[in-house]
């Protein structure tokens, strides 16, 4: 996945109210940056930190910036919960993750008023979480939060198992310095128990970490998940 625009250097100010974020550019100009994540971002919001932004000069658009990236010795996490699903899609309409293939659908309701990420074929359900949380070295952890919403989509998932079908829970690590993950048991517990049902269930889980650069993203490699 290539970003729209070339990437602007800055340093974090403060995310506030969810999805704003308050960024000192390198020319000293403070701008308000769209933060397009919901969630917790533990370790990826203190001030002070390097980050990256994207300009744009759409009219249509109240920010002209969006948070992309933050950088840490070396390394880049991706902040936007919306690229795993782009880049996922774009893996798997090149036939680029080992064991699914087939013609890709984005978005197809399944379940109880929800809607697979991918659906390969007419048999393989594909879910994609967004991974970026890191707080022992090169571990990545999911989730950062509660996500009632998470742990619906495992249940359904192994729904979908139980009828006969093939479900995969595709955790995507917008990281460049993991080479593993577990589930955050003490951030949500209920995530980790409805995940070892769902794997009881047959349901699959891959880990793919991220290569990430300040003009792109894309699916990297396949690392382990400790189910513990």
């Amino acid at each position: 996945m290539k970003f729209a625009a070339p990437l602007i250097p800055g340093r974090l100010i403060r995310r506030y109210k969810r999805f704003l974020a308050d960024i000192e550019l390198e020319t000293g100009e403070e701008v308000t940056a769209h933060c397009a994540n919901p969630g917790a971002m533990l370790g990826l919001n203190e001030p002070g930190l390097r980050v990256w932004v994207e300009p744009n000069d759409n009219p249509k658009r109240k920010l002209k910036y969006a948070w992309r990236l933050v950088q840490m010795d070396g390394h880049f996490a991706g902040i936007d919960t919306s690229v795993p699903n782009r880049v996922v899609g774009e893996a798997l309409r090149a036939g680029l993750i080992p064991g699914l293939h087939g013609p890709v659908r984005a978005e197809v309701p399944y379940g109880t008023n929800s809607r697979v990420d991918f659906l390969l074929g007419e048999g393989t359900f594909v879910e994609v979480k967004n991974v970026h949380l890191m707080r022992d070295r090169g571990l990545a952890e999911f989730p950062d939060c509660v996500t009632a919403r998470g742990a619906k989509h495992l249940h359904e998932l192994a729904a979908q198992v139980a009828s006969g079908k093939r479900a995969v829970m595709l955790y995507c690590i917008q990281r460049t310095d993991c080479t593993r993950m577990r589930l955050a048991r003490d951030l949500d517990p209920g995530y980790h128990a409805a995940y070892l049902t769902a794997r009881r269930a047959g349901v699959e889980a891959i880990a793919w970490t991220c290569r990430i650069a300040r003009d792109e993203i894309f699916l990297d490699r396949p690392i382990p998940i400790e189910e513990t």
